[in-house]
């Protein structure tokens, strides 16, 4: 079903994506416990400027794995590797593994959506040879990643940037307009009702019901969380007083796990709103939220703008390329309530097969090509020009063997 811009295209949530390659085709089916996976059984150092330097850099073009398809200079890959992590990248990597796969007919890669947390977990624990993140790793996982990394360092590299979208259920409502104050609000637990003074401040003129509001919450440890949490707090601190988290900080309203449990919980219940990847929406509203004097629509474009007000992490391991996302800029256009997620690896594998899979798997995902399917498949904006040859960089320091 065709959304809204860039191509933006709606993603089924609680999916099996499984993708028999022959280019690209897909085939959806019933889910396992524990999360949605994305699968290929195919047929066929950086620096530390901005990650953004110019506004036209921020739509655009990225730089492309010298080999194309993610293949080395000794043709195709393969060999099997498997990812754990974000549900908000499941239809990019979906994307990802079709394009990827179609160029290395011998290569398999599966990916488990079941979320950030549990992604970075079993990654350090060495039950996955990646992990999708929508939060940069903590010093403590760093810490662990050494030991994981035979010898080496995990490193985060951005792979996908998108907006992240409070999803509402509200009957005869299809504009609903927030400032960061009553988003905190709501979400707080502090506002109660859809005709609360304070919504129907920002609302002049509109006909909101006296419908309780249900606010809905990730369950799990989640990266989308992570980002929600930290714009309630940057952009409202007065209102949300909790610390930002990957685990829900505060006690109100549901739990749902993973981003298809959020969007589902919101759907059943008239009156609910919540947070999820914009890609996966589905049918429900989108609120526009307040920036400046400014109220902004999640978009592709607005997560660009955000992104490119944005600076990088300073202390971080050579490699890394964590962003310290501007919650507060009030660039014309930005969209702050969004994400980057990471696609985290080591920068030393053992096991040489495995090691080279992964960095032709991560080139393909930040080159041109693997950029603009995530694009067309999950609403993405495309990693800046500079910000891709940084992340090409760090994958090809990546070092296998020995």
């Amino acid at each position: 079903m065709k959304r809204s811009t860039l191509g933006r295209y709606a993603v089924p949530s609680a999916v099996v994506l499984s993708l028999g390659l022959s280019a690209c085709g897909a085939s959806n089916e019933t889910p396992p416990a524990g999360g949605s996976t994305a699968s290929a059984a195919p047929t066929s150092g950086p620096t530390t400027s901005d990650p953004a330097t110019s506004a036209a850099e921020t739509s655009g073009a990225t730089t492309s794995p010298s080999t194309g398809g993610g293949g080395t200079a000794g043709g195709p890959l393969s060999g099997t590797i498997a990812g754990v992590g974000s549900s908000a990248q499941q239809a990019a990597i979906t994307a990802w593994i079709a394009g990827f796969g179609a160029a290395n007919p011998n290569a398999n890669v599966t990916y488990d959506a079941q979320g950030s947390g549990a992604g970075r977990k079993q990654f350090l624990a060495g039950g996955a040879d990646f992990a999708g993140s929508d939060a940069y790793l903590k010093d403590t996982e760093l810490a662990t990643g050494k030991t994981r990394c035979a010898g080496g360092s995990a490193i985060d590299i951005p792979t996908y940037v998108s907006p992240i979208a409070i999803v509402y259920n509200l009957p005869g409502v299809s504009d609903l307009k927030l400032s960061p104050a009553t988003a905190a609000g709501i979400f707080f637990g502090m506002i109660k009702t859809w005709n609360d003074p304070k919504i129907t401040a920002d609302n002049p003129g509109a006909k909101l019901p006296s419908t309780a509001i249900s606010p809905v919450h990730r369950s799990d440890d989640s990266g989308t969380t992570q980002n929600f949490t930290e714009y309630l707090s940057s952009a409202a601190p007065a209102v949300w007083t909790a610390k930002p988290a990957q685990s829900w900080p505060v006690k109100s309203g549901e739990a749902a796990a993973q981003t298809s449990g959020m969007v589902s919980a919101v759907k059943a219940g008239a009156g609910s709103i919540g947070y999820a990847d914009e890609s996966q929406a589905g049918g429900l509203g989108k609120a526009q939220i307040k920036v400046g004097s400014a109220f902004v629509t999640p978009s592709a474009d607005g997560a660009a703008k955000a992104l490119a007000a944005s600076k990088p992490v300073s202390g971080r391991p050579t490699g890394d390329l964590a962003i310290a996302i501007d919650r507060k800029t009030t660039a014309a256009g930005a969209y702050p309530v969004m994400l980057v997620s990471y696609d985290v690896a080591c920068t030393k594998y053992s096991d040489a097969t495995k090691g080279n899979l992964v960095k032709g798997f991560l080139n393909y995902a930040v080159s041109s090509e693997g950029q603009q399917a995530a694009a067309k498949n999950a609403g993405s904006a495309p990693l800046p020009a500079s910000l891709a040859a940084q992340a090409k960089t760090s994958i090809d320091s990546i070092t296998t063997g020995g």
